[in-house]
């Protein structure tokens, strides 16, 4: 395989693989809370408000319910407390950190309690801009470093490439949170609950109408 190609692939590899049977058990955990209930098991209660506010700048509402409306919030909350290994909880940890940190400078502001989805959209949209050549040496410095950076070692990988791995893996939690969640399995992906023959190599248009199947 292609080494950017395996490089950008491994976004699931940093912390990301879980057998089947405990994500199946952790989403159906998940759509049981209420948001107006939830509180975080592992971020703070500030940071859970912006990660809120950042699945739904990646998913917003449309046609479809935005990420938070089916828990994608709770789902990535939930994974990063009982699944990420703890050298990933900490780089977890210091990256939203760094982040809040750096909006609240360009924004001016002082409590992060007070940032908008405008003043973190800006953050967010920067770090997911990052050219190929960019991509490929920050995922090779998050691959090599990433004891290191959990530990805060600051000269390690540098902040800019820090918010990148975070911008981007957060991009592909909420993806596939939203992917596996109840609503969007049965209401919006193509859903079998009984499978029937199986057509190896049919049309997905004539399949499914273009859609990906429900996980």
């Amino acid at each position: 395989m292609d080494r950017r190609i395996a490089l950008k692939n491994m976004g699931l590899a940093l912390g990301y693989t879980v057998a089947t049977p405990t994500l199946l058990s952790l989403v159906q955990g998940c759509n049981e809370v209420k948001a107006a209930d939830w509180t975080p098991d592992f971020f703070t209660v500030e940071e859970g408000n912006i990660l809120i506010k950042l699945v739904d700048i990646i998913l917003p509402k449309t046609d479809t319910p935005s990420a938070s409306e089916v828990n994608v919030h709770v789902f990535i909350d939930r994974f990063i407390n009982e699944i990420m290994e703890e050298v990933q909880q900490d780089l977890t940890k210091l990256s939203i950190d760094k982040f809040i940190k750096k909006a609240l400078t360009d924004s001016g502001k002082e409590k992060a309690e007070d940032l908008t989805t405008e003043d973190l959209e800006p953050l967010l949209a920067a770090g997911l801009q990052a050219t190929e050549e960019e991509e490929i040496e920050n995922m090779e410095l998050m691959i090599k470093n990433t004891s290191a950076a959990a530990k805060g070692e600051n000269d390690a990988v540098s902040e800019e490439a820090i918010r990148y791995s975070f911008t981007k893996n957060l991009r592909d939690m909420t993806i596939w949170g939203y992917k596996t969640s109840e609503y969007v399995g049965e209401n919006v992906l193509a859903y079998l609950p009984v499978p029937g023959e199986y057509i190896g190599c049919g049309d997905l248009n004539e399949l499914t109408g273009g859609k990906d199947w429900s996980l």
